[in-house]
């Protein structure tokens, strides 16, 4: 009875601390369900007919017509199977540019898009949407607000379990109960209701998220695999010599090599090489962009085309696999559409379980001030 009240502080500790954080990451992760679909079915625009006699341009092509667009240094070129559909071109992560597949001309940005709407949603489910150096602070904040409400699920569940165990008890925290007899009682039902159904939805996608904000958590998915997580950052030799030039085959021919090892690729990316570099990374995908399963890598030696490494999602480490399986469990995205489906629901009930969780520690606090008032006046009278 003891570990079950100090179970309960705990959870309701925690709930009113990062209530509000959760609230806003709950919020925010409702919106941004569907995001891929909705910015495929804006880009639509992008897409075009061929006119007659107009041939595809190249990877080549279309790289070298990227250069006529000011203060943008495409770091990747993303070519699809449908050949309507735009090239896209990527600098890092911040900035993309859709090209006409067989002119190179820049499509015009959508005005008041919904790609900025989204991006801005996600500023706010990761950071506040802060900038800058104040971004590292605000994710200390959402980092451990998600820790809490991971502790939240998971003792939840402990204190979902009824005390006494009759069907009558049960069945008020698995169902909608119509009878309530104020909001308290019916703000306990949905939080236990909601709760029950959500929670193994909720263990995924906050667990996951863990992954996003602290490195001994992305480690530890490694470990679990039974592998050393990678190490980032190491420095091949403390020399610093000139680098010797590189003689390239055209980057069109490493992009032909590449279709020869997936007759149902929808995208090929190319990682745009160094300068320097003697190899190019190319990822073939297979599904809609949202499922590591489906994702190949192809790294080819840039002078004479030869395999360097053939890597399907299959050959790679559990780790590796276990990595890329994280980063879109989160979204629901690995599981197709019914996936997203249930991540935003999950989401959905977790706005309403912090809704009646905190409206039923203010009512609890209430009634302590209320008792407490009581007790004044009584031992005032009773003097």
């Amino acid at each position: 009875m003891m570990f079950r009240k100090s179970i309960f502080w705990l959870h309701l500790a925690c709930g009113v601390s990062a209530g509000l954080v959760v609230l806003m990451m709950s919020v925010t992760g409702v919106i941004l369900t569907y995001e891929r679909q909705v910015q495929v079915w804006e880009d639509r625009s992008y897409y075009a007919e061929s006119e007659a006699g107009q041939q595809m341009m190249t990877a080549d092509q279309l790289i070298a017509a990227s250069q006529n667009l000011e203060g943008f240094e495409p770091t990747s070129l993303m070519l699809s199977s449908d050949s309507t559909a735009p090239a896209m071109l990527r600098q890092g992560r911040s900035q993309t540019k859709y090209l006409n597949p067989y002119t190179g001309q820049a499509y015009q940005p959508h005005s008041d898009s919904f790609s900025a709407f989204f991006s801005t949603v996600r500023g706010w489910h990761r950071w506040f949407n802060m900038t800058g150096d104040s971004r590292s602070s605000a994710r200390v904040v959402t980092g451990a607000a998600n820790l809490m409400f991971l502790f939240l699920v998971l003792s939840g569940i402990y204190l979902w379990l009824p005390k006494i165990y009759v069907w009558a008890t049960i069945r008020a925290r698995l169902w909608f109960n119509t009878s309530n007899i104020n909001a308290n009682a019916r703000d306990f039902n949905w939080h236990h209701v909601f709760g029950f159904w959500a929670a193994i939805p909720l263990v995924v996608i906050i667990s996951t998220a863990t992954v996003f904000n602290y490195s001994w958590a992305n480690n530890l998915v490694y470990r679990l695999a039974g592998e050393e997580p990678p190490v980032r950052g190491r420095s091949a030799s403390a020399e610093t010599t000139e680098p010797a030039p590189v003689s390239r085959l055209p980057y069109a021919d490493l992009v032909s090599t590449a279709k020869t090892y997936s007759d149902d690729w929808r995208t090929i990316t190319l990682a745009i090489p160094a300068a320097e570099a003697n190899t190019a990374s190319l990822t073939l995908d297979e599904g809609d962009g949202g499922q590591p399963q489906k994702r190949h890598v192809l790294t080819l030696d840039v002078s004479d085309g030869d395999v360097v490494k053939w890597a399907p999602f299959t050959s790679q480490t559990a780790g590796a696999q276990a990595r890329r399986w994280v980063r879109f469990l989160h979204t629901g995205e690995a599981l197709g559409i019914a996936g997203q489906t249930i991540a935003g629901i999950a989401s959905f009930a977790a706005i309403l379980m912090v809704w009646t969780g905190l409206a039923l520690a203010l009512r609890r606090f209430l009634r302590w001030l209320e008792k407490l008032k009581r007790n004044r006046e009584a031992e005032v009278a009773s003097t």
